[in-house]
């Protein structure tokens, strides 16, 4: 593994536990930790973006552009988490497995669908 990637690794995640445990901390009434979610969140944000920054230039890479297929594929990736979230509530929270199960398999569906997107069919 080269050192770029670990540090995106360790970074990544850490961002990512941040970013999670901040949502759980805002989202759920029972911790009464809103404000302070709301800081370990925005922590997390950050954290994803030094950690794209520091990844790209270990790399010697350039950020990606910002253009109209970036922008689609970013909003497309957004809609996919959202309906694989969905999914799971409708599973877990709403008691509803039959639904939750065919709109969660959707989301993943549709996150999958991101590689060829991304990446191209050759």
């Amino acid at each position: 593994m080269k050192k770029s990637s670990f540090v995106a690794l360790i970074m990544g995640t850490v961002s990512g536990v941040l970013f999670a445990l901040g949502m759980c901390m805002a989202l759920l009434p029972e911790w009464n930790a809103f404000t302070e979610g709301v800081i370990f969140g925005t922590i997390g944000i950050v954290l994803s973006i030094i950690t794209a920054l520091i990844w790209c230039k270990l790399e010697n890479k350039k950020m990606p552009k910002m253009n109209a297929k970036n922008v689609f594929r970013t909003i497309y990736a957004i809609i996919a988490a959202l309906v694989l979230g969905l999914g799971m509530c409708m599973c877990l929270v709403w008691e509803q497995i039959i639904w939750g199960t065919l709109i969660g398999l959707l989301g993943i569906i549709m996150l999958i669908a991101l590689i060829p997107m991304i990446k191209g069919i050759k």
